[in-house]
């Protein structure tokens, strides 16, 4: 057998070793992933029983916008009625905490308390409303709101946090859009400060792990010059649902935070897949190449099996 033909039986050999080794790889892989992702699947459905529905909560939160909020009554930290109707004449800023709560609601609040002075210095102290309303009842009680605001120093003028009675919750966070679900650590909510017109209308929601000062002073702004609060991008409309669903309480810094390890895991998993797919692609044009030289290069009539030398 000529040398050059040798040679050529040869590459053609390691290009079908090199397939097959390939299509071997991608079955152990194939079969790996699968196994990752039933896994993963089983996990994430054991552990979403337990967990607030976010796209049910998002659609929730949506929905309550541009409608007008109930004149409900609840107490003050002193034990006072105090209607929410009192509020109409200026914006209002409403945010929901349980006090029961180490972990969120604590970080939320004084993150929020941070954004609040910083809109106080820029509009003045007494151009908008803040209440916080306390959602596990009967433990959200006048008392135990003193002491929650008292643990996280909010002292700032025209910030009260409220108690509404057992009976009236689920249709004071209905109207808000605000949805939460009891867990055995205590409850997973939404992260949400809404804004209320001087009408008394939802015209905004806020979401994520720290209330920006600046988006709140744009609303603000727009409220008080008579202006529909600014519309959402789709961009922004895509960040406020990573939020959403991503707000997480980091135990080292004391706050909130956006944790984006589950968009990364599947942007992760999607990258891996594309590189299967690809490599695979790739073997399988370098096996149709060599079966091509195959039948070009074989001689006409040739046996099948070469000579012994």
């Amino acid at each position: 057998m000529p040398a050059c033909v040798r040679l050529f039986d040869a590459v053609v050999g390691r290009g079908l070793l090199r397939c097959r080794l390939a299509r071997g790889l991608a079955v152990v892989l194939s079969l790996a992933l699968g196994a990752w992702l039933t896994a993963a699947a089983d996990a994430e459905e054991a552990a979403s029983a337990l967990r607030l529905d976010s796209s049910d909560a998002w659609r929730s939160s949506q929905a309550a916008l541009g409608h007008p909020i109930g004149d409900f009554a609840l107490l003050d930290r002193a034990g006072r009625p105090v209607r929410l109707s009192g509020y109409r004449g200026k914006p209002l800023l409403v945010s929901f905490v349980y006090t029961g709560c180490f972990q969120v609601c604590p970080a939320n609040t004084r993150a929020l308390d941070e954004a609040v002075a910083a809109l106080q210095g820029r509009f003045g102290a007494h151009r908008f409303n803040v209440v916080s309303i306390g959602f596990n009842q009967p433990a959200d009680t006048p008392l135990a709101m003193k002491a929650f605001a008292t643990q996280q120093r909010v002292d700032l003028p025209d910030w009260e946090f409220l108690s509404p009675h057992p009976a009236i919750v689920a249709a004071l966070t209905a109207d808000f859009g605000f949805r939460w679900r009891a867990t055995p650590s205590g409850f997973d909510h939404v992260l949400q400060l809404s804004v209320v017109d001087a009408e008394g209308r939802l015209v905004y929601q806020l979401y994520g792990d720290r209330p920006s000062a600046e988006s709140l002073a744009e609303v603000l702004q727009r409220l008080f010059d008579g202006a529909p609060p600014p519309e959402p991008t789709a961009l922004a409309a895509l960040l406020d649902r990573v939020r959403l669903l991503c707000t997480v309480y980091d135990p080292v810094t004391g706050t909130v935070r956006v944790d984006y390890s589950l968009a990364i895991e599947v942007a992760g998993g999607a990258t891996f897949v594309l590189a299967m797919l690809l490599y695979m692609f790739n073997e399988w044009r370098l096996w149709r190449r060599a079966a091509r030289l195959t039948r070009r290069k074989a001689p006409v009539g040739a046996p099948a099996q070469a000579d012994a030398d």
